[in-house]
């Protein structure tokens, strides 16, 4: 995993997650020790806006939108699948492992959660969720906790955080793109 690798999604089926709070971005409250995070904004408005985001969400279209490559062994809409991230280009960019651990296919709340694998710079999780309110707001919510986990994302700590920080406005973006068609 890593640089100059391209990583095989299936080939981290059995792997452990690298937190032990799964499920804890579904929590009212976040893990203890972990950073965590909330976003939310309001994309659209109506069924057929919020069709569009879930179908955007559950497309990867937000991982998409800062320029990851997305490679899966499965939906989003899957617990189980393993997707690898690819920041950069393949072959010499850095893969970013994690595995649905959640997801909610029906109802006026759908979305997933992944949450991380060895070899990603960061440990915990990350849900994308649409939301369509009564009175016909559609809202994406990104709900995160995490710990930057390889040396180099501890290094390199105020940058990585304003990338992801950067990342998070961007999902946001693509998301509401989406939803108004």
């Amino acid at each position: 995993m890593g640089l100059l690798r391209a990583t095989d999604p299936a080939a981290l089926a059995d792997a452990p997650l690298t937190y032990a709070e799964v499920g804890g971005t579904g929590a009212a409250e976040f893990p203890t020790g972990y950073r965590s995070a909330v976003h939310s904004r309001v994309v659209g408005s109506g069924r057929a806006d919020f069709e569009r985001a879930v179908a955007a969400v559950f497309d990867w279209r937000a991982q998409r939108s800062v320029g990851f490559r997305v490679r899966a062994d499965g939906p989003a809409q899957r617990p189980g699948t393993v997707v690898v991230l690819t920041a950069g280009v393949p072959r010499l960019g850095y893969d970013l492992p994690c595995r649905v651990v959640w997801s909610q296919t029906d109802g006026d709340e759908r979305g997933f959660s992944y949450g991380t694998l060895a070899g990603h710079p960061e440990s915990g999780e990350e849900r994308f969720t649409v939301r369509l309110l009564p009175g016909g707001d559609v809202v994406y919510e990104i709900r995160v906790f995490f710990r930057l986990a390889s040396p180099a994302a501890r290094l390199a700590g105020p940058l990585s955080l304003a990338l992801q920080r950067l990342g998070t406005q961007r999902y946001l973006a693509a998301i509401g793109s989406a939803a108004r068609g």
